[in-house]
């Protein structure tokens, strides 16, 4: 590859990166100001990553992602899936309850992952491929929060229900969070640190991957 190409990709990339980060668009302009490059070399990128569905200029003209993004996110799913079973089962079986790991996609939080503990009477069946608004359940908003720490929920997504989940850090591209689910209350003082072992355990397990 030659120098030439090899900074046009990393421009390439990391103007995606810069739409990405800008929920509202940019315009060429700014753009061109974030990265200090000129117009003329955004226009060049916007070419190929539109023709690619990787942006698209909404009807202001501002660049925004497309939905080939979102393809590539989906494609992605199964070695992130992969790499969540192991910690996912190990938190299931400790906490007695069931857990799961949780994705942002397309402004819901899709349940990607699901293991239910094998030795426990009752538990709550949560089924893979389940969705529900961010800003509702312990999921979602911990998705939302981003930051170290949990967050709880009671009878939000399901009556008698309660969560506890953590966001998982540390990977660029991905917005999830690893929980558990339970039909009574969950020691926090116990499960906590179980969830914040899982979602640490799959960053570990993505970086390796």
């Amino acid at each position: 590859m030659s120098t030439e190409t090899a900074q046009t990709l990393d421009r390439g990339l990391r103007l995606l990166r810069l739409v990405a980060d800008t929920p509202d668009g940019l315009t060429i302009t700014e753009a061109a100001e974030r990265l200090d490059v000129g117009r003329a070399v955004i226009y060049r990128l916007v070419g190929p990553l539109t023709a690619h569905a990787l942006l698209r200029r909404d009807p202001t003209g501002k660049l925004r992602l497309g939905l080939g993004v979102l393809q590539l996110a989906r494609r992605a799913q199964p070695l992130v899936a992969d790499a969540a079973l192991a910690p996912l089962r190990r938190l299931a079986e400790a906490a007695g309850a069931t857990a799961h790991l949780t994705v942002a996609d397309g402004g819901e939080a899709l349940a990607l992952v699901v293991v239910e503990p094998s030795w426990t009477q009752f538990h709550v069946a949560y089924r893979a491929g389940s969705r529900h608004p961010l800003d509702q359940g312990a999921a979602g908003r911990a998705i939302l929060r981003a930051e170290p720490g949990l967050v709880g929920s009671v009878g939000e997504l399901q009556p008698g229900a309660h969560g506890l989940a953590a966001p998982v850090l540390g990977v660029p591209g991905l917005e999830a969070s690893v929980g558990v689910v339970a039909l009574g209350p969950l020691d926090e003082a116990f499960a906590g640190p179980l969830v914040l072992t899982a979602a640490a355990e799959l960053t570990v397990a993505l970086a390796a991957a």
